[in-house]
């Protein structure tokens, strides 16, 4: 039996099974045999039995086209096995002997129908199966009704030609749709390397950028052998501690932070920010609130050292701010919403 092509898709995709093409198909199908059932009865005493035959191969037909499973499951594929000899028996018991016409053995047409997709569905052996037991009713059919075995396989075993030719294409189709689900992931998984790639450089070549056009005029500046001033080296304790924050805490580097906790290393606030990636998935609302939350608080210490950390993940709070001020230590927690929790204050 031929193996499943579930490789991030399958044969029904390859195939359009999941089109509207394929409904279409279905209908024309369940149609046109409603049609022969009703048309090829001998008798409306009989329709029970064409009407029976026909729900069984559109039950069928319905199933080996649109089930999700890929191949088909074992238990639907034996069932599916016998939509052809279930239906065949209930037409043959009814109809004229001999048969006028071979329309009234629609069931025959209907049935390899459903046996050939088994084959591109990876049941082939479950369809010839089927096959098979649908020409064994046809012969015994005829040999019981005094016709010859002959003649009921006569009638009957022209339908493996198209079960023939679907095994042929099944087992070309199938490999194929796995290799070519093979190759769809690895060009995926190549794409996505490339943008990281590419992402990484993009990130690169702006921090190198950002830090020329930060850190290249103070080092010009020290590089010249001038006598560095008071403002100049309070510039670079400021650079640092910027550099530091970026890397420490990405999270909080937007411009409101930076220019906050700038304004309080200028006043001599020790400022630390650290991240613990507690952030990451939060949403841009509470992002906001957290980095107005945290400006304020750095707008109003004016000594001492304050810590502002992103706590981890799945933390009753979001953030915490701790200023230590001489004697007096405050912490505060953000909540998931990115505003204050609680306050509480206790001696050095």
């Amino acid at each position: 039996m031929i193996g499943a092509a579930d490789h991030g898709g399958d044969v029904r995709e390859l195939l359009g099974f999941r089109t509207g093409a394929a409904r279409v198909l279905v209908a024309a199908y369940v149609l046109t045999f409603l049609l022969l059932a009703l048309v090829t009865a001998p008798s409306r005493q009989v329709w029970w039995a064409e009407l029976l035959a026909w729900v069984v191969v559109s039950i069928g037909a319905v199933t080996v086209v649109f089930h999700p499973a890929e191949p088909l499951p074992l238990g639907v594929g034996i069932a599916l096995t016998l939509t052809g000899p279930t239906a065949v028996n209930l037409v043959l018991g009814v109809v004229p002997v001999p048969i006028e016409t071979l329309l009234l053995t629609w069931p025959l047409g209907a049935s390899t129908a459903i046996y050939t997709y088994m084959c591109v569905r990876g049941r082939t052996g479950l369809a010839w199966l089927g096959m098979a037991l649908t020409l064994a009713s046809c012969v015994l059919w005829a040999q019981r009704t005094g016709q010859g075995a002959g003649y009921g396989l006569g009638m009957s075993v022209l339908n493996l030609a198209p079960l023939v030719m679907s095994t042929f294409f099944a087992w070309t189709i199938r490999p194929a749709a796995r290799d070519i689900y093979d190759l769809r992931a690895q060009k995926t998984v190549e794409v996505a390397a490339d943008a990281a790639d590419l992402a990484v450089l993009e990130e690169r070549d702006r921090q190198v950028r950002r830090l020329d056009e930060l850190a290249r005029p103070l080092l010009e500046r020290i590089a010249s052998g001038a006598e560095l001033s008071d403002a100049t080296c309070t510039d670079c304790r400021l650079l640092e501690a910027y550099l530091r924050d970026t890397l420490r805490a990405p999270i909080l580097s937007e411009r409101i932070v930076v220019e906050a906790a700038r304004a309080a290393r200028s006043r001599g606030v020790e400022v630390i920010l650290l991240d613990d990636h507690g952030m990451d998935d939060a949403e841009t609302g509470t992002r906001e609130n957290v980095l107005e939350s945290v400006a304020v608080l750095l707008d109003a210490a004016s000594s001492g050292t304050i810590t502002v950390r992103v706590l981890p993940p799945r933390r009753g709070a979001l953030v915490t701010v701790l200023h230590d001020d001489d004697d007096d230590v405050r912490r505060i927690e953000l909540g998931h919403d990115g505003f204050p929790l609680a306050l509480s204050a206790g001696p050095a």
